[in-house]
C-alpha cells in the first residue's frame, strides 16, 4: 500500500515511450476528448502521441456521467480510459460550492476502483499518480492484501481522492469501520471478469451496497457474457456498452510459435535454449502452479540467468521488490504464475514463454499480451507435451487462430506430432469453454487451493538466492 503525493511520473499501463515532444502533440487528437488542461498536460508530459480506440470512445461518454460497460482486452489503453474520466470528476467536484470538503478533515475517496490483483492495484496506483501530475495536492492510496493493515488505516483517515482497493482488504477495512464510502461518485471495476472468476461477487456486491446509489459505475471486461453480465445489470443504470478488443483479435504485433517436447527433460532444454538467444530482451515464462515457479527460476539462476519468480505465495514486499527489478531491468527473465497475466506492462518483454499450459484458454490471451506493447513487437513461444494436446486445441478454437508449430534446430522432436490434433476449422467452437468464460451460471468459484502442487493459491517451495546478479 502507498500513499502518493504529487510523485514523479511513473511507468504505467499506457505509457508509449519515444513518442514525440509535447509541443508536437497539439494536434494528437487528446483536445478533443473534453479533458481539462491540467490532464492534458499530464498525458503530453507521459508521451502519449494518439489517443487509443478505446480511451477515444470511452473517454467522452465517461465525462457525460453516463454508466459505462467497456469490452477491452489488455494492452488496449483501457488504464487510462477510466482514470482521466476520474480525474476530470475530482477537478470538477472541487469546483462545485456543495461538495467543498472542510480542509484538514478525514474524508472518504471520490473515486473508488477495484481490482482482482495486488499487481494490477499498483498499476492503476501508478497511473493515477502519472496523469494527475497537474493535479493540485491530489491524494492517491491502494490498500491490498498481503501487506500490514497500519499503513492502509493511516492512509485511510486522511483526506482521499481516489482509493484503489482488491475487494476482499477492502471489505475486511469496511467491517473494521476504517473505509468510509459515503461520498463515492465514481466506481470502477477493473477486469471484472477476472474478479468474478477469483471468487468475487459476494464482496464486490456487499462493496457496491454500502456505495451512494446515485454514482457513476464503469464496468471494463473481456466479456460481458454470463455472471459478469448479471452483475453488470445490477451494478448500472441504462448503461452504455463499447466494444473495441475481443479474444479473437489477431495480435497482429505478436508472432506466436509452439515447439513440442517430448518429456520435461526435452522441454527445459527447448527453454534454456531459447532463453539463450540474444534477441531476448525480457522474458517472462509462464509455469501452472507455484511449485513449479519457484524450482523453476532456481535451475534458471544456477546456470547463470538474471531471474526471480512470481506467484501469489510471496508476501507482497517481495513482489513489489520483484517487479522493480523487472521494470529497472535487473531483471532478464521472470518466472510466473498466471497472477502475472494481467497487470504487469513492461515494453522491454520481448518474450514470453508458457512452459506450462494456462488452466483456462482465454488465460492464453492474457499471457501472452505480456509482450508486443507499447507499439513494440513479441514474441509468444508454448512449449508443449503430448498430453498438452486437448488444451492447445482450446486455445486455438478460443483465439480462432492456429498456432505455427516450430522447432529449434538441434532440439527436434523425436516422436512425430500428434496425429489427435485436428486441423484447425475458422468459426468451429467445438472443444471451447462455454461462452461467458466457462462457468456455470449463478455460481461463483474462488481461486483454487491446495498443497505445494497446487495451482495458484498454494504454498509454494521456498527457493534462495539466484545467481546472475539479481538476489531474491
Amino acid at each position: 500500500m502507498s500513499f502518493d503525493f504529487h510523485a514523479e511520473p511513473s511507468q504505467a499501463d499506457d505509457f508509449i515511450p519515444g513518442a514525440a515532444p509535447a509541443a508536437a502533440q497539439a494536434d494528437s487528437g487528446f483536445e478533443k476528448l473534453g479533458l481539462a488542461p491540467e490532464i492534458l498536460k499530464s498525458i503530453r508530459h507521459a508521451g502519449y502521441p494518439a489517443p487509443t480506440d478505446v480511451q477515444a470512445r470511452a473517454v467522452p461518454v465517461a465525462l457525460t456521467g453516463a454508466d459505462l460497460l467497456v469490452s477491452s482486452q489488455t494492452g488496449s489503453g483501457k488504464t487510462a480510459a477510466f482514470v482521466w474520466p476520474a480525474l476530470q470528476r475530482i477537478l470538477t467536484a472541487r469546483l462545485d460550492p456543495a461538495k467543498k470538503r472542510a480542509k484538514g478533515q478525514p474524508s472518504g475517496p471520490r473515486v473508488l476502483v477495484l481490482a482482482p490483483t495486488r499487481e494490477l492495484a499498483l498499476q492503476v496506483s501508478r497511473a493515477c499518480t502519472q496523469y494527475g501530475y497537474g493535479v493540485q495536492g491530489l491524494r492517491v492510496a491502494h490498500v491490498v492484501g498481503g501487506v500490514p493493515y497500519h499503513a492502509q488505516l493511516k492512509a485511510l483517515r486522511s483526506p482521499l481522492d481516489v482509493l484503489i482497493a482488491t475487494p476482499g482488504r477492502l471489505l475486511d477495512l469496511m467491517n473494521t469501520g476504517a473505509a468510509v464510502l459515503a461520498q463515492v461518485e465514481l466506481l470502477v471495476l477493473d477486469e471484472a471478469d477476472r474478479m468474478l472468476d477469483m471468487g468475487f461477487i459476494d464482496d464486490i456486491t456487499t462493496i457496491a451496497q454500502a456505495l451512494p446509489t446515485q454514482r457513476q459505475t464503469l464496468m471494463f471486461s473481456a466479456t460481458f457474457a454470463g455472471n459478469v453480465g448479471g452483475l453488470a445489470r445490477e451494478l448500472t443504470r441504462e448503461p452504455q456498452r463499447i466494444a473495441v478488443d475481443t479474444h479473437t483479435d489477431t495480435h497482429t504485433q505478436i508472432e506466436q510459435r509452439l515447439h513440442w517436447a517430448d518429456s520435461l527433460h526435452h522441454k527445459h532444454a527447448l527453454l534454456e535454449q531459447l532463453l539463450a538467444d540474444r534477441a531476448v530482451e525480457q522474458a517472462v515464462v509462464f509455469t501452472s502452479t507455484q511449485r513449479d515457479a519457484d524450482e523453476l527460476a532456481w535451475k534458471l539462476g544456477e546456470i547463470g540467468h538474471s531471474v526471480a519468480a512470481l506467484h501469489g505465495g510471496m508476501p507482497q514486499g517481495r513482489r513489489n521488490r520483484v517487479l522493480q527489478g523487472l521494470r529497472q531491468r535487473q531483471l532478464r527473465v521472470l518466472v510466473a504464475t498466471d497472477v502475472a497475466a494481467r497487470g504487469i506492462d513492461v515494453p522491454t518483454i520481448s518474450h514470453v514463454i508458457n512452459y506450462g499450459l494456462p488452466m483456462k484458454a482465454e488465460d492464453y490471451v492474457h499471457r501472452i499480451g505480456r509482450t508486443g506493447r507499447a507499439g513494440r513487437t513479441g514474441l509468444a513461444i508454448t512449449l508443449a507435451e503430448r498430453r498438452d494436446v486437448g488444451m492447445i486445441r482450446r486455445i486455438e478454437r478460443f483465439t480462432t487462430q492456429p498456432i505455427a508449430a516450430a522447432v529449434v534446430p538441434g532440439l527436434e522432436p523425436k516422436a512425430p506430432p500428434p496425429q489427435e490434433r485436428p486441423a484447425f476449422r475458422p468459426g468451429d467452437r467445438r472443444g471451447a469453454p462455454p461462452r461467458g468464460g466457462g462457468r456455470p451460471a449463478g455460481k461463483s468459484f474462488g481461486a483454487p487451493r491446495g498443497p505445494h502442487g497446487s495451482r495458484e493459491g498454494g504454498h509454494g517451495k521456498p527457493a534462495g538466492p539466484r545467481r546472475g546478479g539479481y538476489s531474491r
